[in-house]
């Protein structure tokens, strides 16, 4: 299961691209609110959450993802509870991705040492202890995928698929929606 959290404010497009990539390729996902079942994002798109974030059951979880969007990145680093759910994860080598303003968070709970990360540009020198990558709309290093932007969500919903199935499943996601 890949857990896809959402807080309000968060970017739609960082969540809901990677969401249907991954699902087109046969992988279980969980839109997961903080709160609530409904969730609205930074431009008013309102999405019903399939889970809240008690219901993450991380003996089930493939992978953790946070979505960017500067408010909703704001609403994650606020919550104790996601940042216990984050680390939890990491200490159990569950992989982590993040895209946008997300990685920050990773850097400021200390996860991104020494790994390869990108993020909004500009925010670079909030990835504390990462090998900063600024050419990449999706970077991967070990158990780790983070993600530019927005106008980056096929990118780094791609490395989702391959980093979780393979390249030949990405590759033929990428083939069916007709990117690239």
């Amino acid at each position: 299961m890949v857990y896809i959290l959402l807080a309000p404010g968060f970017e739609e497009a960082e969540a809901l691209v990677p969401a249907d990539l991954l699902r087109r390729a046969g992988i279980e996902v969980a839109l997961t609110a903080l709160e609530g079942e409904e969730v609205t994002g930074g431009h008013q798109i309102t999405v019903r959450a399939d889970l809240s974030l008690d219901q993450v059951d991380l003996d089930r979880a493939d992978m953790v993802v946070l979505p960017g969007g500067g408010v909703g990145v704001r609403n994650l680093g606020r919550s104790a509870a996601v940042e216990g759910l984050v680390r939890e994860a990491a200490a159990r080598n569950i992989p982590l991705a993040a895209i946008c303003a997300a990685p920050t968070l990773l850097g400021r709970w200390g996860l991104l040492e020494g790994k390869r990360a990108v993020c909004y540009p500009g925010m670079e020198d909030q990835l504390t202890g990462a090998r900063v990558c600024r050419d990449s709309g999706a970077v991967e290093d070990v158990r780790l995928v983070t993600g530019r932007a927005a106008g980056s969500a096929f990118d780094f919903g791609l490395k989702l698929v391959e980093v979780l199935s393979s390249t030949d499943k990405a590759r033929e996601v990428r083939h069916a929606v007709h990117y690239g």
